[in-house]
């Protein structure tokens, strides 16, 4: 099966706007290692797993199907940036101490993948798997019509696999000794621009614009001006879930 690609179109919105992983998120993770040579980040995206990895690792791989979010990716001298697809790899066996995928494990094969993560680990090795759910913004008004804009207006253009996020991955299969995760969040003061932004970063709203010729993002942002002024700021906070097993040998 072909992986899918939802995201090189707006691969530059994508490293612009997409919301920053915690660093109590990261922590908690470096603290369940048995070693930091080399990680690897799946599914890398813009590199922001992998730029921040490479603070702690001698080493640090990531792939992606995208090459135009690799041209958006962070670097540094200890990251080195692969095309590849997460269920098959050019590395060889016994070669990671960790390998971590962030927003992004609902659109694997998980089988495949979990079989190439068993082949690739070392031993006792850790695989970290996190996504983060839908926002939510302090005002309620606005919350209530950005809610309606998610459900209703632009949910039947998500593809099948966003299921997984709003169930918080308790529903994908995991197959190694998992390990007991505390909760985390994002939390930002945003305006119109970065929740616009934002937006346009969905899989959901691209398949609209292509299917429509017109941005849904743009009418709801429209619609919120009589809630706020434009450049008016408001909290908003992502809820972040983690699943976290160790690869035994």
């Amino acid at each position: 099966m072909q992986p899918k690609d939802n995201f090189s179109k707006q691969a530059h919105l994508y490293a612009k706007f997409r919301p920053r992983y915690p660093q109590a998120l990261y922590d908690f993770i470096l603290a369940q290692l048995k070693g930091r040579q080399k990680a690897w980040d799946c599914a890398t995206g813009n590199g922001q797993v992998a730029s921040h990895l490479a603070q702690y690792f001698d080493q640090v791989v990531a792939t992606d199907i995208s090459q135009k979010q690799l041209e958006n990716a962070t670097l540094a001298p200890n990251i080195e940036y692969l095309i590849s697809p997460a269920e098959h790899t050019p590395f060889e066996q016994n070669t990671f101490d960790l390998v971590t995928v962030g927003q992004a494990i609902h659109w694997f094969e998980f089988t495949q993948f979990y079989q190439e993560v068993q082949r690739v680990c070392k031993p006792n090795a850790l695989l970290a798997v996190w996504g983060y759910g839908t926002l939510l913004i302090d005002n309620k008004e606005l919350n209530d019509k950005f809610q309606h804009f998610y459900q209703e207006q632009i949910g039947d253009y998500w593809d099948g696999e966003r299921r997984y996020i709003d169930e918080e991955y308790q529903t994908i299969p995991f197959t190694f000794e998992e390990i007991k995760t505390p909760s985390f969040s994002m939390n930002y003061h945003w305006d119109f621009d970065q929740l616009e932004g934002y937006l346009n970063t969905w899989s959901s709203v691209q398949k609209y614009i292509n299917q429509h010729q017109t941005n849904p993002v743009t009418q709801f942002i429209e619609a919120c001006n009589d809630i706020s002024t434009k450049n008016a700021q408001f909290e908003v906070f992502f809820p972040v879930f983690l699943k976290i097993g160790r690869v035994a040998k």
